[in-house]
């Protein structure tokens, strides 16, 4: 591999110095396989020869490599001006690849942080496999729950039978105000739950999720965020299509837009979920559950063009994949929120709400104004309570009017 990305025999032979020199064959066909290019792979191999040659410089072994070392030689060539972009990023996955071979160990964790992380770690499989929670959920629980663990025992192994009511509303007292209603409110939610995970499971004798406290965040408080009538379309019709980019990100709004799916629903979306045949596409929501919704044409049609022409080759059998080595499904639906911010950016679409979920709230206030029910919008949506639902009620104003009592003493 290594002959296949550098022609000159004096360049190969610097490369071959070193520690990590008889790894970089088996490091160059492994980002490959990623979807790197052959100047992006010769860029990351250069940066790790020169590594490895500082190694036998200073008499590192192998098996002494950590994050620490990288560091060390990372700062160095900041200082002679030499670091190149993406050369961190390559010294990371030449130190993971060693590991996974077994060849550098993986750095051990204190005991009490790996303690600490246990207990995270088992909540996290209870809230997947037992409470059947998205993974999504689990993973905005799991930070608030190794954070209480880590202030209330610091540098201790924690007792969990030592938890007592006063340590819990300590920690909402002190956290609570610093975040958002929403946020307040999974941390609260979090905390009840592996409160009685514990309690089920024995390691508190007492039910301390009846003692965390409430925080106010009165329902259908809010008006929905949606944009105005008419902006969905402008949106569309104004996404850049001629790229591969450009049509892949055509496809996401559609989808968004036509079927009201959320951000994470999108990522998971795989190649096996849609029926060409019934027209059909499979949605995998929270929870665990899932749906099956029709595919209308103009999504089907998108859809179809991007994995035909644009969707880069892959063993990942995700739908949408990023256009980068490496190349992957999305890691966040945070990248679909950035690609709805752009392409409102890009069609001079202005609004104070620019998340992928608008696009959501957008296609429920809009079927509300054509004349849909709560009803139906719910089921689109797959609201599992009415209660969700109820908050469009609010966006219809010409209908509330008319339930409105008159001001005492009349207009003014």
């Amino acid at each position: 591999m290594i002959n296949q990305l550098f022609t000159f025999s004096s360049t190969i032979e610097r490369l071959r110095q070193g520690p990590l020199s008889e790894h970089l064959d088996a490091y160059a066909a492994a980002v490959a396989k990623q979807g790197y290019t052959h100047h992006s792979i010769g860029r990351q191999i250069v940066a790790i020869a020169d590594f490895s040659r500082w190694l036998k410089h200073k008499h590192i072994e192998i098996e002494a490599l950590d994050h620490q070392v990288v560091d060390r030689f990372l700062r160095l060539r900041r200082r002679q001006q030499r670091v190149g972009r993406g050369d961190a990023k390559a010294l990371d996955r030449m130190l993971s690849m060693l590991r996974q071979k077994g060849i550098v160990k993986s750095p051990q964790p204190p005991a009490t942080d790996n303690a600490r992380s246990k207990i995270a770690a088992e909540f996290h499989c209870y809230l997947l496999q037992e409470l059947g929670r998205s993974p999504s959920t689990a993973k905005n629980y799991v930070p608030f729950i190794d954070q209480f663990l880590m202030e209330r025992f610091q540098n201790r192994t924690p007792v969990l039978a030592s938890l007592r009511a006063s340590d819990v509303t300590g920690f909402v007292i002190r956290h609570a105000h610093q975040l958002s209603p929403v946020r307040a409110g999974i941390m609260v939610t979090a905390l009840r739950s592996f409160f009685r995970y514990l309690l089920h499971h024995g390691a508190i004798a007492t039910d301390l999720a009846g003692c965390v406290p409430a925080v106010p965040n009165w329902s259908l408080s809010r008006l929905p965020r949606f944009l105005p009538a008419g902006a969905v379309e402008k949106l569309l019709k104004r996404c850049d299509r001629r790229t591969a980019v450009g049509r892949r990100n055509h496809a996401i709004l559609l989808l968004l837009a036509r079927l009201g799916v959320r951000a994470g629903e999108v990522i998971k979306l795989s190649l096996d979920d849609i029926d060409w045949a019934s027209g059909q596409i499979i949605i995998h929501g929270k929870g665990g559950r899932s749906a099956p919704l029709p595919l209308p044409a103009d999504v089907g049609t998108a859809l179809a063009a991007y994995l035909r022409r644009d969707r880069p080759p892959s063993a990942s059998r995700r739908v949408f994949l990023r256009h980068r080595a490496p190349l992957t499904g999305f890691a966040n639906p945070s990248t679909l929120s950035s690609i709805v911010r752009r392409a409102l950016k890009q069609a001079g679409i202005e609004s104070p709400h620019m998340g992928a979920h608008v696009l959501r709230h957008s296609l429920a206030t809009s079927m509300l104004r054509q004349g849909g029910s709560l009803d139906e919008i719910g089921e689109l949506l797959r609201h599992q309570s009415p209660n969700t639902t109820a908050i469009y009620a609010k966006v219809d104003v010409a209908a509330l009017h008319t339930l409105a009592l008159p001001w005492p003493g009349g207009g003014r």
